[in-house]
């Protein structure tokens, strides 16, 4: 296996465990796949959320509104090289909110920028992104990849 492959695989184990922290509402777990510093453009305001501690409030928020939670990562393509990544994939936060109503989610477009830290892979940015209808200024949250 190259280094590049090794990397691709290593951040796609990062990336699948996130998914499982996010499904085991693991707020810790999330903790390890971030990088102290992230900086985050989530949907939720405001525009950027800086630090790790700003990222896991989302994270809490979701967890207090969920009573289970269901995270889908599609088509993540990735560009690697030994120190930085990048990459991009859609996805989708469901599950069961605390009431029982059921939430089958909306698809989100997302980019991950990575770095490597000694020998560990870590999320040091991320976007998540709705596409908009430019006329009326809605979302267009209707749409699968």
């Amino acid at each position: 296996m190259t280094a590049t492959h090794h990397h691709e695989h290593a951040i796609r184990q990062l990336l699948e465990s996130l998914v499982g922290a996010l499904r085991a509402k693991d707020l810790d777990a999330v903790r390890e796949i971030y990088a102290p510093d992230v900086v985050s453009f989530d949907v939720e305001p405001p525009l950027q959320h800086v630090g790790i501690d700003a990222k896991l409030r989302n994270w809490v928020r979701v967890f207090d509104t969920f009573a289970t939670v269901d995270y889908e990562l599609r088509d993540l393509a990735l560009t690697v090289d030994d120190h930085v990544a990048f990459g991009h994939a859609f996805g989708r936060l469901g599950g069961t909110l605390a009431d029982g109503t059921p939430v089958p989610g909306t698809w989100v477009r997302g980019t991950f920028g990575l770095r490597r830290d000694d020998d560990r892979w870590l999320v040091a940015h991320d976007q998540v992104s709705v596409p908009v209808d430019v006329r009326t200024g809605a979302a267009a949250t209707d749409l699968e990849p």
